[in-house]
């Protein structure tokens, strides 16, 4: 079964609507490792409109699995990075007037800036992870400037209205995984992934970890973060793929 990596980002956006200091993403990530999240994922915004340097700071003294910090490649985020030494650091595209991050980094067309945050980074034991579209250039390109993992945006399965569109969808992500796998990366998956959604993508073979956020914080509304989570492991574990006995 491939791990589950829990995005706490919009419950920060919640307390930021308000400027207040509750609820506190710190103690969702508690709630959610308590659920059986195998890897807790925030994304540390230029703007800082939802996460804040204070919460990024209690999440890596407090968090005891798996750190993932999302972050675009600009130089003072990256410095942070640095100093904080998550578990891993998975670089992203960034755009201030978006409502969150659509689409992939384009490391082709960034590759000598890309390659020279990457090399910082994993010279600092931190694993790195390229946020992309599931294009064969852009795999080859993460895999050429020494990123250790992928993580495929699921937008298009997520976004697709039709059968066929989502068998296409489902397609390109699967020729992403085998072009991932080839190339030595270990490969994620993530964005727009929902309760009703993520069966198809969880059953494709290969992807080895999911980070999934708006979904899970809106479920955890009625029913608890913990609770919340512990529904999309036992998804994530009821629709994957089973290796032959």
């Amino acid at each position: 079964m491939a791990r589950l990596g829990v995005n706490i980002d919009h419950v920060a956006t919640v307390r930021q609507a308000r400027r207040a200091d509750e609820p506190d993403p710190v103690w969702a990530a508690a709630e959610a490792e308590l659920g059986g999240a195998d890897c807790i994922t925030f994304h540390l915004r230029e703007d800082r409109r939802h996460v804040t340097d204070r919460d990024a700071r209690l999440l890596k003294e407090t968090v005891a699995c798996k750190l993932n910090m999302e972050m675009a490649i600009a130089s003072d985020v990256v410095q942070i990075a640095l100093n904080l030494k998550p578990t891993q650091v998975t670089l992203v595209p960034e755009k201030r007037e978006e409502l969150t991050t659509e689409g992939g980094l384009d490391v082709v067309g960034l590759k000598d800036r890309v390659r020279e945050v990457v090399t910082r980074l994993t010279g600092e034991g931190i694993i790195v992870s390229a946020f992309i579209e599931p294009i064969r250039d852009q795999i080859e390109a993460s895999a050429e400037t020494g990123f250790d993992a992928i993580e495929l945006w699921t937008g298009g399965y997520a976004h697709a209205n039709t059968e066929n569109e989502l068998d296409d969808e489902l397609h390109r992500l699967l020729e992403g995984i085998r072009a991932g796998e080839r190339m030595g990366l270990e490969v994620h998956g993530g964005h727009g992934l929902t309760y009703r959604n993520v069966w198809r993508v969880a059953g494709l073979p290969g992807f080895s970890e999911f980070n999934i956020g708006h979904s899970i914080v809106s479920r955890s509304v009625f029913v608890g973060m913990r609770e919340a989570v512990r529904e999309m492991t036992e998804l994530l574990w009821r629709h994957g793929p089973r290796e032959s006995v």
